[in-house]
């Protein structure tokens, strides 16, 4: 399929975004992407590329590869997949961590620190 072809499948925001030009790092990604799958070894996965593109969305010439995504304090890994065609890169790495509430702790409260002796 052709890009036009490929971007008319997308949602609106997307089809927007390609509609208006897409801006040359982005074809740099791509580029870049493309030749990491190209010089691997068959049955290998590719060379990571790290990208602060989390706004780039993901056309079928990226499957395959691999791309860390920064979240603005480490790089996380993702393998782009064909189900992940139209969407965001950013929406494969998680910028912040989820907490988990649990119980609370010795000294966590006032009446924590009153231990009974029994």
């Amino acid at each position: 399929m052709s890009t036009n072809e490929v971007v008319a499948m997308f949602r609106a925001r997307q089809r927007r975004r390609f509609r208006r030009g897409i801006h040359s790092r982005y074809d740099r990604l791509i580029k870049k992407l493309i030749k990491s799958v190209k010089d691997c070894a068959y049955g290998e996965k590719p060379s990571p590329v790290k990208t602060h593109l989390r706004n780039a969305i993901i056309v079928p010439e990226m499957v395959g590869a691999v791309c860390e995504v920064y979240s603005g304090k480490y790089w996380n890994p993702v393998e782009i997949k064909t189900d992940m065609v139209g969407d965001y890169l950013g929406e494969f790495s998680m910028t912040y961590k989820p907490i988990r509430h649990g119980k609370v702790g010795v000294g966590a409260t006032r009446g924590s620190k009153f231990v009974s002796i029994k």
